[in-house]
Protein backbone atom coordinates (compact mmCIF):
# COMPACT_ATOMS: atom_id res chain seq x y z
CA UNK A 1 0.00 0.00 0.00
CA UNK A 2 1.22 3.73 -0.84
CA UNK A 3 2.01 6.20 1.93
CA UNK A 4 -0.61 8.37 1.90
CA UNK A 5 0.23 12.29 1.90
CA UNK A 6 -1.00 15.34 4.31
CA UNK A 7 -1.71 18.68 2.86
CA UNK A 8 -0.27 21.65 4.90
CA UNK A 9 -3.41 21.57 7.02
CA UNK A 10 -6.22 19.47 8.43
CA UNK A 11 -10.17 19.79 7.85
CA UNK A 12 -10.47 19.59 11.79
CA UNK A 13 -8.69 22.67 13.56
CA UNK A 14 -5.49 19.73 14.91
CA UNK A 15 -3.09 21.42 12.02
CA UNK A 16 -3.48 25.18 11.92
CA UNK A 17 -0.84 27.88 11.17
CA UNK A 18 -0.63 31.72 12.04
CA UNK A 19 0.07 34.09 9.32
CA UNK A 20 0.64 37.84 9.45
CA UNK A 21 -0.07 40.11 6.36
CA UNK A 22 2.36 42.56 4.78
CA UNK A 23 -0.24 45.27 5.34
CA UNK A 24 -0.12 44.58 9.16
CA UNK A 25 3.47 43.93 9.41
CA UNK A 26 4.76 47.14 7.39
CA UNK A 27 3.45 50.12 9.67
CA UNK A 28 5.29 48.60 12.43
CA UNK A 29 8.67 49.37 13.75
CA UNK A 30 11.74 47.20 13.43
CA UNK A 31 11.80 46.14 16.81
CA UNK A 32 7.57 45.62 16.74
CA UNK A 33 8.10 43.29 13.95
CA UNK A 34 10.97 41.15 15.19
CA UNK A 35 8.94 40.81 18.16
CA UNK A 36 5.34 40.10 15.59
CA UNK A 37 7.91 37.64 13.74
CA UNK A 38 9.95 36.13 16.93
CA UNK A 39 5.98 35.00 18.06
CA UNK A 40 4.38 34.11 14.69
CA UNK A 41 7.42 31.78 14.45
CA UNK A 42 7.29 30.14 18.05
CA UNK A 43 3.90 29.31 17.28
CA UNK A 44 4.02 28.26 14.26
CA UNK A 45 6.91 25.68 15.11
CA UNK A 46 4.21 24.58 18.06
CA UNK A 47 1.74 23.69 15.40
CA UNK A 48 4.63 22.24 12.96
CA UNK A 49 5.24 19.73 16.03
CA UNK A 50 1.64 19.13 16.63
CA UNK A 51 1.19 17.77 12.97
CA UNK A 52 4.08 16.01 13.66
CA UNK A 53 1.99 14.82 16.14
CA UNK A 54 -1.19 14.11 13.91
CA UNK A 55 0.83 12.34 11.21
CA UNK A 56 2.04 9.92 13.70
CA UNK A 57 -1.44 8.74 15.54
CA UNK A 58 -2.92 8.77 12.21
CA UNK A 59 -0.12 6.82 10.65
CA UNK A 60 0.31 9.60 7.79
CA UNK A 61 3.71 9.41 6.76
CA UNK A 62 3.83 11.70 4.31
CA UNK A 63 3.77 15.62 5.45
CA UNK A 64 3.30 18.90 2.82
CA UNK A 65 4.83 22.28 4.85
CA UNK A 66 2.95 24.78 4.19
CA UNK A 67 4.74 27.81 2.40
CA UNK A 68 3.80 30.26 4.63
CA UNK A 69 4.83 28.42 7.74
CA UNK A 70 7.28 31.33 7.86
CA UNK A 71 5.97 34.44 6.39
CA UNK A 72 8.35 36.93 5.46
CA UNK A 73 11.69 34.48 6.57
CA UNK A 74 13.01 35.78 3.23
CA UNK A 75 13.43 39.38 4.21
CA UNK A 76 15.74 40.78 6.19
CA UNK A 77 14.55 40.74 9.44
CA UNK A 78 12.63 37.57 9.26
CA UNK A 79 16.03 35.85 8.38
CA UNK A 80 17.42 36.86 11.25
CA UNK A 81 14.49 36.31 13.38
CA UNK A 82 14.48 32.44 11.69
CA UNK A 83 18.26 31.92 13.63
CA UNK A 84 17.37 32.34 16.60
CA UNK A 85 14.88 29.11 16.45
CA UNK A 86 17.87 26.82 14.85
CA UNK A 87 18.10 24.35 17.75
CA UNK A 88 14.25 23.77 17.94
CA UNK A 89 13.92 23.62 14.09
CA UNK A 90 16.79 20.89 14.28
CA UNK A 91 15.04 19.14 16.55
CA UNK A 92 11.72 19.25 15.17
CA UNK A 93 13.32 18.24 12.02
CA UNK A 94 15.15 15.13 13.12
CA UNK A 95 12.31 14.20 15.24
CA UNK A 96 10.26 13.78 12.01
CA UNK A 97 13.13 11.88 10.56
CA UNK A 98 13.20 9.03 13.81
CA UNK A 99 8.96 8.32 13.24
CA UNK A 100 9.69 8.26 9.57
CA UNK A 101 7.44 10.70 8.42
CA UNK A 102 8.85 12.65 4.96
CA UNK A 103 8.63 16.29 4.97
CA UNK A 104 8.20 17.87 1.47
CA UNK A 105 7.36 21.67 0.20
CA UNK A 106 4.92 23.10 -2.54
CA UNK A 107 6.15 26.77 -2.50
CA UNK A 108 3.57 28.88 -4.13
CA UNK A 109 2.46 30.09 -7.34
CA UNK A 110 4.43 33.27 -7.37
CA UNK A 111 8.11 31.14 -7.58
CA UNK A 112 8.25 31.14 -11.79
CA UNK A 113 11.28 30.08 -12.59
CA UNK A 114 10.39 30.27 -16.64
CA UNK A 115 9.44 33.85 -16.29
CA UNK A 116 10.60 36.16 -19.23
CA UNK A 117 11.56 38.74 -16.18
CA UNK A 118 14.49 38.35 -14.41
CA UNK A 119 13.09 40.24 -11.70
CA UNK A 120 10.39 37.47 -11.39
CA UNK A 121 13.08 34.88 -11.11
CA UNK A 122 15.30 36.81 -8.94
CA UNK A 123 12.86 36.95 -6.83
CA UNK A 124 11.41 33.22 -7.34
CA UNK A 125 15.31 32.08 -6.36
CA UNK A 126 14.81 34.64 -3.62
CA UNK A 127 11.62 32.26 -1.87
CA UNK A 128 13.42 28.97 -2.94
CA UNK A 129 16.34 29.81 -0.67
CA UNK A 130 14.46 30.32 1.94
CA UNK A 131 12.38 26.98 1.75
CA UNK A 132 15.58 25.75 1.15
CA UNK A 133 17.00 27.16 3.93
CA UNK A 134 14.19 26.18 6.33
CA UNK A 135 14.32 22.80 5.09
CA UNK A 136 17.97 22.59 5.48
CA UNK A 137 17.28 24.56 9.54
CA UNK A 138 14.79 21.41 9.77
CA UNK A 139 17.80 18.99 8.88
CA UNK A 140 15.99 17.37 6.34
CA UNK A 141 18.60 15.74 3.58
CA UNK A 142 19.95 17.61 0.56
CA UNK A 143 18.04 15.61 -1.65
CA UNK A 144 14.66 15.00 -3.93
CA UNK A 145 13.47 12.84 -0.62
CA UNK A 146 12.56 16.83 1.09
CA UNK A 147 11.71 17.68 -2.47
CA UNK A 148 10.25 21.26 -2.92
CA UNK A 149 7.84 20.85 -6.20
CA UNK A 150 7.11 23.31 -8.57
CA UNK A 151 5.14 23.54 -11.88
CA UNK A 152 6.88 24.48 -15.05
CA UNK A 153 5.07 28.32 -15.13
CA UNK A 154 5.49 30.10 -18.58
CA UNK A 155 4.59 28.18 -21.65
CA UNK A 156 6.80 27.38 -24.55
CA UNK A 157 9.90 27.81 -22.17
CA UNK A 158 11.33 24.72 -21.87
CA UNK A 159 14.71 25.51 -22.47
CA UNK A 160 15.06 29.48 -20.42
CA UNK A 161 13.39 26.75 -17.52
CA UNK A 162 15.82 24.12 -18.17
CA UNK A 163 18.97 26.60 -17.72
CA UNK A 164 17.68 28.63 -14.76
CA UNK A 165 17.41 25.34 -12.63
CA UNK A 166 20.58 24.50 -13.73
CA UNK A 167 21.89 27.67 -12.45
CA UNK A 168 20.43 26.76 -9.06
CA UNK A 169 22.30 26.08 -5.89
CA UNK A 170 22.65 22.73 -4.69
CA UNK A 171 20.59 22.74 -1.57
CA UNK A 172 17.73 24.20 -4.01
CA UNK A 173 18.60 21.92 -6.96
CA UNK A 174 19.06 18.92 -5.31
CA UNK A 175 15.89 19.09 -3.79
CA UNK A 176 13.65 20.64 -6.83
CA UNK A 177 10.68 18.55 -8.44
CA UNK A 178 9.00 19.78 -11.25
CA UNK A 179 4.82 18.98 -11.68
CA UNK A 180 2.95 18.31 -14.72
CA UNK A 181 0.11 21.02 -14.98
CA UNK A 182 -3.06 21.17 -17.25
CA UNK A 183 -2.27 24.00 -19.57
CA UNK A 184 1.29 25.06 -20.01
CA UNK A 185 3.68 22.12 -19.65
CA UNK A 186 1.52 18.38 -19.92
CA UNK A 187 3.55 15.37 -18.32
CA UNK A 188 5.49 14.52 -21.79
CA UNK A 189 7.10 18.30 -21.80
CA UNK A 190 7.42 18.27 -17.84
CA UNK A 191 9.33 15.10 -18.27
CA UNK A 192 11.54 16.26 -21.10
CA UNK A 193 12.17 19.29 -18.77
CA UNK A 194 13.00 17.24 -16.04
CA UNK A 195 15.24 14.54 -17.91
CA UNK A 196 16.76 17.48 -19.81
CA UNK A 197 17.26 19.90 -15.65
CA UNK A 198 18.40 16.60 -13.83
CA UNK A 199 14.95 16.87 -11.33
CA UNK A 200 12.59 14.28 -10.88
CA UNK A 201 9.31 14.74 -12.16
CA UNK A 202 5.85 14.65 -10.20
CA UNK A 203 3.07 12.87 -11.70
CA UNK A 204 -0.29 14.52 -10.83
CA UNK A 205 -3.09 12.15 -13.21
CA UNK A 206 -5.47 14.81 -12.63
CA UNK A 207 -4.04 17.30 -13.88
CA UNK A 208 -2.77 15.14 -16.56
CA UNK A 209 -6.31 13.92 -17.39
CA UNK A 210 -7.06 17.76 -17.71
CA UNK A 211 -4.27 18.34 -20.61
CA UNK A 212 -5.07 15.44 -22.47
CA UNK A 213 -8.60 15.50 -22.03
CA UNK A 214 -9.27 12.02 -20.87
CA UNK A 215 -12.16 10.28 -20.23
CA UNK A 216 -11.11 7.72 -17.39
CA UNK A 217 -7.93 7.01 -14.92
CA UNK A 218 -7.88 3.54 -16.67
CA UNK A 219 -5.99 5.50 -19.95
CA UNK A 220 -2.58 3.94 -20.51
CA UNK A 221 -0.98 7.08 -20.92
CA UNK A 222 -1.59 7.32 -16.75
CA UNK A 223 0.67 3.99 -16.25
CA UNK A 224 3.06 4.51 -18.89
CA UNK A 225 3.68 8.14 -17.44
CA UNK A 226 3.95 6.96 -13.69
CA UNK A 227 6.79 4.48 -15.05
CA UNK A 228 8.56 7.05 -17.31
CA UNK A 229 8.50 9.43 -14.04
CA UNK A 230 9.73 7.03 -11.91
CA UNK A 231 12.38 7.04 -14.41
CA UNK A 232 13.60 10.54 -13.14
CA UNK A 233 13.61 10.02 -9.60
CA UNK A 234 17.14 9.15 -8.41
CA UNK A 235 15.80 6.47 -5.89
CA UNK A 236 12.45 4.82 -7.34
CA UNK A 237 11.39 4.51 -4.02
CA UNK A 238 11.09 7.98 -3.65
CA UNK A 239 8.34 8.52 -6.45
CA UNK A 240 5.99 11.20 -5.34
CA UNK A 241 2.87 11.47 -6.98
CA UNK A 242 -0.85 13.52 -6.35
CA UNK A 243 -4.37 12.80 -6.68
CA UNK A 244 -7.45 14.62 -6.90
CA UNK A 245 -10.64 14.56 -8.49
CA UNK A 246 -12.56 17.14 -10.38
CA UNK A 247 -15.62 18.62 -8.23
CA UNK A 248 -18.47 18.52 -10.70
CA UNK A 249 -17.08 16.15 -13.30
CA UNK A 250 -14.33 14.21 -14.23
CA UNK A 251 -12.32 16.80 -15.51
CA UNK A 252 -13.17 19.65 -13.51
CA UNK A 253 -9.85 21.71 -12.41
CA UNK A 254 -11.52 22.33 -9.41
CA UNK A 255 -11.03 19.62 -6.65
CA UNK A 256 -12.95 17.85 -4.77
CA UNK A 257 -13.43 17.11 -1.32
CA UNK A 258 -12.74 13.45 -1.21
CA UNK A 259 -11.03 10.94 -3.71
CA UNK A 260 -13.64 9.06 -5.43
CA UNK A 261 -11.56 7.53 -7.95
CA UNK A 262 -8.13 6.39 -8.04
CA UNK A 263 -5.73 5.39 -11.04
CA UNK A 264 -5.34 1.74 -11.55
CA UNK A 265 -1.82 2.33 -12.18
CA UNK A 266 -1.11 3.98 -8.49
CA UNK A 267 -1.08 0.88 -6.72
CA UNK A 268 2.70 0.98 -8.09
CA UNK A 269 3.05 4.54 -6.69
CA UNK A 270 4.88 4.38 -3.13
CA UNK A 271 4.01 8.13 -2.08
CA UNK A 272 0.90 9.94 -2.72
CA UNK A 273 0.12 13.28 -1.85
CA UNK A 274 -3.75 13.50 -1.18
CA UNK A 275 -4.60 17.09 -2.94
CA UNK A 276 -8.64 16.89 -1.92
CA UNK A 277 -10.56 19.81 0.44
CA UNK A 278 -11.04 17.33 3.26
CA UNK A 279 -7.81 16.26 3.97
CA UNK A 280 -7.16 13.68 6.17
CA UNK A 281 -11.00 12.44 5.64
CA UNK A 282 -9.99 12.34 2.27
CA UNK A 283 -6.75 9.62 3.21
CA UNK A 284 -8.90 7.48 5.53
CA UNK A 285 -11.86 7.27 2.50
CA UNK A 286 -9.02 5.96 0.31
CA UNK A 287 -7.37 3.72 3.39
CA UNK A 288 -10.87 2.40 3.95
CA UNK A 289 -11.78 1.60 0.37
CA UNK A 290 -9.00 1.48 -2.05
CA UNK A 291 -7.71 -1.75 -0.39
CA UNK A 292 -10.99 -2.88 -1.35
CA UNK A 293 -10.89 -2.15 -5.14
CA UNK A 294 -14.05 0.31 -5.06
CA UNK A 295 -12.00 3.61 -5.31
CA UNK A 296 -10.42 2.18 -9.18
CA UNK A 297 -12.47 3.64 -12.11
Amino acid sequence: MANLGLVCITTSDRVRFRTITRKRLLPLSEEEKRRALEELYSANLVRLNAAIDFCEEQGIKLYRLSSSLFPFADESVGEEVLSGFSETMRQIGERAIDLGIRLVMHPDQFVVLSSDSEVVIENSVKILRMHARTLDMLAQPCTAWAAMQLHGGKGDRADRLVSVIRDLPDNIHKRLALENDERAYGAREILEVCRAADVPMVFDAHHHVIHERLESYDDPSIGKMLTLARETWPEPAWQMVHISNGREFFNDPRHSDLITAMPRAYRDAPWIEVEAKLKEVAIEKIRAEWLSGLLVK
